[in-house]
């Protein structure tokens, strides 16, 4: 699964869409930090584009830019933590927080690892690679995504999920490049970002329905809480 771990039935209520708006300001923020034109700044454009296709009110965006970018004289100090772990039945997982209380962080990650096992730097991430990973749509159904990937200077593409949508592979350092290069190659990107991607990952069908659904509720509750940004389980599909 090379991007981050998602339910499979998107709740859209407000305070599931205000969580979502939340995530997004703090990306938008520390992505700010360095200028506040996106033309400019090739992480802030990509988020942005990213707020936009959720629908996150314009006030709310340009708001976050001005703060990240010290436009309105409050301080963002957001500090970026990854633990690493277990969720029940021994799947890996990485949770990368955005916080600006560090012992808070701490101390609610030990409390949702309860569940499963939190893990010691490097305990997990060794079974992880660093990629840059981009979702994407077809314009036309059919598309050859193997050769759009190559065209566009992706490391790999996956099959499109049941939704339509394609996970693009890059190396970190081209994630712009090749997120700017997929729209001339018949592509709508819905959002580009670092993540982890699982060397081996848990296959569902090696899991019970009941073990299941007890590593679904372990990441849903992670993904809740208010430091995390985004949660990558070695879960395959």
């Amino acid at each position: 699964m090379g991007a981050q771990w998602k339910a499979k039935h998107k709740d859209l209520a407000a305070n599931a869409k205000g969580r979502l708006f939340g995530k997004l300001a703090k990306d938008i923020m520390i992505a700010a930090r360095h200028g506040a034109d996106p033309a400019a700044n090739a992480r802030l454009r990509l988020v942005m584009e990213q707020a936009r296709k959720v629908s996150m009110p314009k006030d709310t965006l340009d708001r976050a830019i001005k703060k990240g970018a010290g436009l309105t004289g409050e301080a963002v100090n957001f500090e970026h933590v990854i633990y690493e772990g277990f969720a029940p039945h021994r799947v890996p997982v990485m949770v990368e927080c955005l916080t600006d209380n560090v012992n808070r962080a701490a101390s609610d990650m030990r409390v949702l690892f309860r569940k499963g096992q939190l893990g010691t730097s490097g305990s997990v991430s060794w079974d992880f690679d660093h990629v840059g990973i981009i979702e994407a749509e077809a314009a036309v159904n059919g598309s050859d995504a193997e050769a759009a990937a190559i065209e566009a200077g992706a490391q790999d593409v996956e099959p499109a999920d049941e939704e339509g949508v394609y996970v693009f592979l890059t190396d970190p350092a081209d994630l712009d490049l090749v997120s700017r290069a997929l729209p001339t190659q018949g592509y709508t990107v819905l959002s580009a970002k670092l993540g982890y991607r699982p060397r081996n990952p848990v296959l569902p069908d090696s899991l019970s329905a009941d073990a299941l659904q007890e590593v679904e509720a372990f990441l849903a509750a992670m993904d809740e809480n208010e430091d995390v940004q985004n949660v990558f389980a070695g879960l395959a599909g």
